[in-house]
């Protein structure tokens, strides 16, 4: 058994908590408590005129200050919504006499941090702030570890804590020490609500599909592997759930999305995080060129719900999500920023400009990849306000339908915000014999050594052979889209745990625990 490494204040805290206990006070009551009011509900309704209104208040949260006058003290008190101040006084604590609850839970056996809860009424201080008048205080959770509090005055907040190793890794203490960061998750939320209003009024259906597959399709990425006992065979976890939604329009449906949580067995930076979630939606009777125009309307509203605005504020830079869109090819785009045609190049001319241009690339990956290096590396940090770049080379898109009147393209665009992909989208390849030769070029590829290769999904053909409409589909990266409309740098700011390496309790790290079975 190990044992705990504690602080001084730790261990007083548990000493507290033993006389919490002598004293006959549960540290840990029963759940049900009877809170009738929030913090900013009361400071934002509260009136002089109307003040009876609020004669019998019931709020509950954390203890997050205490001014201690004596027989009197004013306190913080945090709950979800915000912040109030409180009025804590010894008369009125005290009954028959005894004034334990006062002298002893209030003044010597609470903490920051604690959970209370407290009855009374609501008044204005001589200094103009609206409090509630405690009556009645009950404990209602003791708090062992001391939080990291932060400092306030005249409006200007000291001692934050910024440290990302520990913002990350302990969010759930983050969230109570900065409210800002409540406040970008309260904005994801309304993120996802507003993308799925939208498509909800345009007649789309949410749907669900695997996340344990038995074939890693959907996109060119490596996979996680597990391994399923019952079976007894691998699975993935997926990379992307394309397939399975391509599979629904087969089936009858015209238009499906999914919220899907994809997994992806890659590097990890601002931009990049194994665990994501993508929205795609497929749309039946519909190309890449309707897609767009949709994209653009489903952003611009996403962006008005969310912060207010078709304009938002990203780092130095105001980026503008009123439609519609710039859009320019992808080969133009290269062009334009490195000077060279690559049109017409094979795999050896291009890996020609790549030297010139200094890029590295890897030996194994054939002309699509190539491509993608040589945009990614000099072109796609220019496109700043929303872009959409069009009408890929084959090679880069073995899931996309040939270009109608452009010979060795393919009808799909990136969308590019703030240097970054935010969104990719086709219209989407239905004929199954070609679709063959494109999954079997890419094994070709992973025989080279192309570890994100796309694997042969031969149930995927079987259903495209029983034949799929012409198509459009979409995948919009959530957590890009929602650092844009929440002004954060990383990725790991606009997730609530993002992965990191495992911690070392006593000794041993997290990864070596054996799990019975």
């Amino acid at each position: 058994m190990q044992t705990q490494n504690l602080s001084e204040q730790e261990i007083i805290r548990r000493e507290k908590l033993a006389q919490l206990q002598a004293l006959g006070i549960d540290p840990y009551p029963a759940p049900l408590y009877p809170v009738s009011h929030y913090s900013t509900e009361i400071k934002n309704t509260f009136s002089d005129e109307h003040k009876d209104a609020f004669d019998d208040v019931c709020l509950a949260g954390r203890i997050m200050s205490v001014r201690d006058m004596g027989k009197a003290s004013f306190a913080e008190l945090q709950d979800s919504h915000g912040r109030i101040q409180i009025y804590v006084r010894k008369d009125d604590l005290t009954v028959d006499g005894d004034s334990k609850i006062y002298d002893q839970v209030w003044k010597k056996l609470t903490d920051l941090g604690d959970f209370v809860g407290v009855k009374g009424f609501v008044f204005r201080t001589k200094m103009g702030e609206v409090s509630v008048h405690v009556k009645e205080l009950t404990f209602l959770a003791k708090s062992l570890r001391p939080l990291p509090i932060v400092k306030e005055a005249d409006g200007q907040a000291f001692d934050a804590v910024t440290d990302p190793e520990f913002k990350y890794r302990q969010r759930y203490a983050d969230l109570v020490i900065n409210p800002s960061v409540k406040e970008t998750f309260v904005k994801r939320t309304k993120l996802h609500n507003s993308i799925r209003e939208f498509l909800n009024e345009h007649g789309a259906l949410e749907v669900d599909t695997p996340v344990l597959q038995s074939i890693p399709g959907g996109a060119a990425a490596r996979p996680f592997i597990t391994h399923h006992n019952a079976l007894d065979v691998p699975f993935y976890l997926r990379i992307a759930n394309e397939l399975y939604l391509k599979r629904l329009i087969v089936g009858g449906f015209d238009w499906v999305y999914e919220f899907s949580r994809n997994f992806r067995n890659e590097g990890m930076d601002r931009t990049h995080n194994p665990e994501f979630t993508i929205l795609e939606f497929y749309t039946a009777y519909k190309d890449y060129l309707w897609m767009m125009n949709v994209t653009e309307k489903l952003l611009e509203k996403a962006a008005i719900d969310v912060t207010g605005s078709t304009e938002v504020l990203v780092g130095d830079k105001t980026i503008s999500f009123e439609a519609p869109f710039k859009r320019i090819s992808i080969y133009d785009a290269i062009k334009e920023h490195t000077g060279f045609d690559v049109s017409e190049l094979d795999e050896a001319g291009l890996r020609d400009v790549c030297r010139q241009l200094a890029i590295v690339v890897d030996p194994n990956i054939g002309k699509g990849k190539l491509i993608d290096e040589i945009f990614g590396g000099k072109c796609e940090h220019h496109y700043i306000q929303p872009t959409f770049i069009i009408d890929y080379p084959v090679e880069m898109s073995p899931l996309t339908k040939k270009h109608r009147s452009k010979p060795g393209l393919v009808e799909r665009f990136e969308l590019m915000i703030n240097g970054k992909e935010v969104a990719n989208a086709y219209s989407e390849l239905n004929d199954p014999v070609d679709q063959r030769e494109r999954f079997e070029e890419q094994v070709k590829l992973m025989e080279r050594g192309d570890l994100e290769a796309m694997y042969i999904d031969h149930d995927f053909l079987r259903a495209l052979e029983y034949g799929m409409p012409p198509t459009s589909g979409i995948g919009i990266g959530i957590d890009r889209l929602c650092m844009l409309l929440t002004n954060q740098p990383s990725i790991q700011d606009v997730l609530f745990f993002p992965q990191m390496r495992p911690e070392k309790f006593g000794g041993e790290s997290e990864d070596t625990v054996k799990i019975k079975e």
